[in-house]
Formats: structure tokens, sequence, C-alpha cells
């Protein structure tokens, strides 16, 4: 699918990975939407993107809040085609130890942000590109997730993350299915170690060791590669019902 003139929802879309797809998509001429419960840092960067962005503060947990900025994204670019949820939080506990048993809703809020709330993004708006006139390649739309290679590697610790990754890896090929006849296509992309907020909190000499596990490039991705992916299943028509691991072939010890 051609990216220029085409609308675009993101979520996470204020910052990290999120942000990266933005700008490539604006770079490459489409509309962008950024969902995120960050209001000052999207306000700012819809801003800086140009006429071509907007910002809509998201909970992706509340379903109101989600079937309102799909809402807002029809009515300022008339259309949606192309669906990204980069949302997501990384919560670490054991499911049992010193601290005791694994605080049951943690594991909740973890499914409710990665796996329901982008589920719940992917129904609305898809069921908005059903509207969509076939393009030329006689399709309405693509919808691209972001799971982890915790969905395949769990580290210790990462019960609740890698079963809401593991389960956005599932329910790739089945939406797939689902949607197939409409010219609707989905991936799942698989991050391994990249350089988002969340790892540049930590100190330089961690990332630089963390960057030195991955075997080539032995160096924390970079979030404009996320997005040259990204770039990629939009365009190529092949790309479908797939997920895939983009982690420079790294695989992730027990701990």
């Amino acid at each position: 699918m051609k990216i220029e003139g085409k609308t675009a929802i993101i979520t996470g879309g204020a910052s990290g990975l999120g942000e990266a797809a933005a700008r490539m998509l604006v770079e490459k001429g489409a509309y962008v939407v950024l969902l995120d419960l960050n209001e000052e840092r999207g306000t700012s960067l819809a801003k800086e993107l140009g006429k071509g962005a907007a910002f809509f503060k998201t909970d992706i947990t509340a379903s109101q809040e989600v079937e309102a900025a799909v809402n807002f994204a029809l009515e300022q670019f008339q259309r949606i085609d192309i669906v990204i949820n980069c949302a997501g939080i990384a919560p670490g506990m054991k499911i049992a130890g010193k601290k005791g048993p694994h605080n049951l809703d943690t594991f909740r809020k973890a499914i409710e942000v990665n796996l329901i709330g982008p589920f719940d993004v992917m129904r609305l708006a898809a069921d908005k590109m059903l509207q969509n006139e076939l393009n030329d390649e006689e399709g309405r739309g693509v919808i691209i997730n972001t799971a982890s290679i915790a969905a395949f590697d769990g580290q210790t610790g990462q019960a609740a993350y890698a079963a809401s990754k593991a389960a956005m890896v599932g329910l790739t090929l089945p939406v797939a299915r689902d949607l197939a006849g409409y010219g609707i296509r989905i991936c799942t992309i698989a991050p391994g170690i990249f350089k988002t907020p969340m790892m540049a909190g930590l100190p330089e000499n961690v990332q630089d060791s963390l960057g030195k596990m991955v075997p080539f490039p032995s160096r924390l991705g970079k979030p404009k590669e996320f997005a040259m992916f990204i770039q990629q299943v939009i365009e190529n028509p092949m790309l479908n019902g797939e997920t895939i691991r983009l982690d420079g072939a790294i695989r992730m010890a027990a701990k």
C-alpha cells in the first residue's frame, strides 16, 4: 500500500518506537493521529510534525476513549488506513519468591494494556477501514502490532509481560484470516533491545552492556530502524499474518 495520503493511528505515538513510526509516516506524506497518555509530549510532537499530525489523549484500556479517538481520526482526516499499536508496559515480578506471590492486579494490568487495549483499537479501527475504497492492491488497510522477543524468550520476572506479548503473536494469524476477505492485512513486529525512553533511563554502561549481547549489530536497536520495518510492512502486499523478530539475532538468556 502506498503511504502518501493515507491516515495512521499510532498508540504510544508520543515517544519511542511510536514516535519514530510517526516521523517516518509524516515524512512519506501520510497523516498521523497520535494516541498517548502523555498529553504534553503528544501535543508538542503533533505540533512539531505539522498539519499532517494530530494528538488525542487516550487510555487504551478505556474503550470509550478508544472509540472517541477512532472517531476523532475520522473527523480530522476522513479515513483510517493504518493502525500501529506501540503502547505497552513491562512490569517485572516473579510468580512467587521472597516477596510472596505475583501481584494479580499487576498481571491483569499487563494484559489490559498490552493485549486488550490493542485489540480494542484493532477491532474499532478495522470496522472503519471496511468503508475504504479498494486501493491499487485491492486492499483497504494495514494493521501492525508490537510484541516483543519476550513472547518467545521471556526472562525471569517477565511472566506477565511475556504472556501479554505472546498473546499478541497468537492474535496475528486469526485476525489476518478474519480480515483477508476485506483486503486488510496484519503483521506483528517482535523487537529486541531498542534504545527507547525506558532504556535511555539506564546508565550508559548498562546500555552498552545490553547492546553487546546482540550478535550483530552489537548495539541497541535504533527507533528509526523499527520505523524502516513499519514502512516495509505497509508497502509490501505479501507481508500478512506473520510475526517478525527485529532483534539482531539475539536470544535472551533466562536472566
